[in-house]
């Protein structure tokens, strides 16, 4: 008797779906990697192959939302002041994360409580704000640019907490938020870069 095929497997996104859905619901030190392969439909060995950790789970969703946040990039937006071109990075953030709004609260509700999530997603924000600097024409290299990346990542952090209750479809006061942080970022660690005058000559 032939042995009855295997259903397909989900793929990478799909379980990671799921385990957002869960994550919604409950803290993410709560979840299990069992109840994530059961609600998927994945077996136990699918779910490692894509998330050995649960920081993978969080690094993948980041990733995610990086890479909707740069596919709306426009080269045309260079002419604008870096500080500008960071708000909008952010805000367009923003928006690209509203479908995971419920798991992004669970997860820094449980950062409190979990040492070990909260140690392992710093590497993973640090990425993210890095890539936001980059695509605003900002630096992000070098003993400045770690500077730069560890103070956009309490100002993200601050506005996020913002963010979680702001209803508006504006989203005006992250936004808000957002302005009045950068400016005193921009004061406190030379933020961004000052624009060279192409109209002045060289000697």
């Amino acid at each position: 008797m032939a042995n009855k095929p295997r259903a397909r497997e989900p793929g990478i996104d799909r379980i990671l779906d799921i385990a957002l859905g869960l994550y919604a619901e409950r803290r993410w030190q709560d979840i299990t990697m069992e109840e994530i392969s059961e609600a998927s439909g994945a077996t136990l060995p699918r779910v490692y192959e894509f998330f050995p950790t649960r920081q993978a789970i969080l690094a993948r969703l980041f990733a995610r939302i990086d890479k909707a946040v740069l596919s709306d990039h426009d080269f045309a937006d260079s002419t604008e002041p870096s500080r500008e071109r960071l708000l909008d990075v952010l805000m367009r953030r923003f928006e690209a994360q509203s479908s995971y709004k419920l798991a992004i609260h669970s997860l820094l509700r449980s950062l409190g409580s979990d040492p070990a999530l909260a140690i392992c997603s710093l590497p993973v924000l640090a990425n993210s704000m890095a890539w936001s600097l980059e695509a605003s024409g900002i630096g992000a290299s070098g003993p400045m640019g770690l500077a730069k990346i560890q103070g956009l990542g309490l100002i993200y952090l601050s506005a996020t907490r913002v963010w979680l209750n702001d209803d508006s479809p504006d989203l005006g006061a992250t936004m808000a938020c957002l302005d009045r942080d950068l400016s005193r970022a921009g004061k406190l660690i030379n933020l961004f870069p000052h624009r060279k005058n192409p109209s002045r000559e060289i000697d």
